[in-house]
């Protein structure tokens, strides 16, 4: 959605603000993070599951409404709970509670991450400095599929200022389709080629952008 017309401002936070506007925000992250746990989805599905909210929710939410709402619909869609347990919560030891992430482990946890970075044959295709035209945002496997090119960018040149190696794709990830990783890279976009009106068109935009996202900008 970067770069539409017509929407407010940004008003970046200031170093005075709190972590957390409400406190249910806080809340909202806790429990995405410990549900994790379940290894019932991987993040990329996370990701397209807060995509998949209908536009006219997705726009009115906050960020951390967007979270729970997406959330809700992946427990429910993997089968964790009912839709009728959101009302009536379980009383009963659930089947995944084997899984449950303690509190004393969270720490640990959350300072391990989840690298996405694996091991592939095959040198990157592009090189640092060179051109490349990004394709259209749309995912090639899946119809309206989960992607990580933004619109903002499509069918757009740029230069490859880093090469990070290989990860997971998303593309394939947030559909079951296993992890098929491919090459990162960063590539810087001038702003006068992303919009027709830019404040300072020389500026530049840096995007992580996988390598089935583009090609050289001499290819027919």
């Amino acid at each position: 959605m970067g770069g539409r017309y017509g929407d407010v401002a940004i008003q970046p936070a200031s170093i005075t603000d709190k972590t957390f506007k409400e406190t249910w925000h806080a809340r909202a992250l806790a429990v995405t993070l410990a549900t994790g746990s379940l290894r019932q989805w991987n993040l990329d599905m996370s990701r397209h599951a807060r995509e998949c909210l209908p536009p006219k929710d997705y726009c009115a939410f906050s960020y951390y409404d967007k979270w729970i709402s997406a959330l809700a619909n992946l427990l429910v869609a993997k089968g964790v709970i009912s839709p009728d347990e959101f009302l009536d919560p379980i009383q009963k030891m659930h089947p995944l509670s084997s899984r449950k992430l303690l509190a004393a482990d969270v720490a640990g946890v959350l300072s391990k991450g989840a690298p996405t970075s694996r091991s592939v044959e095959g040198s990157p295709k592009f090189l640092v400095g060179q051109s490349v035209k990004t394709r259209r945002a749309d995912n090639k496997f899946i119809s309206g599929g989960h992607t990580r090119l933004p619109k903002y960018v499509e069918r757009c040149e740029g230069k490859i200022e880093i090469c990070h190696g290989a990860h997971v794709f998303p593309d394939t990830h947030a559909h079951d389709l296993g992890e098929q990783p491919e090459h990162l890279y960063t590539v810087s976009f001038l702003t006068s080629e992303l919009w027709e009106s830019p404040e300072n068109p020389s500026d530049t935009l840096c995007v992580d952008i996988w390598e089935s996202y583009m090609e050289p900008v001499n290819d027919p």
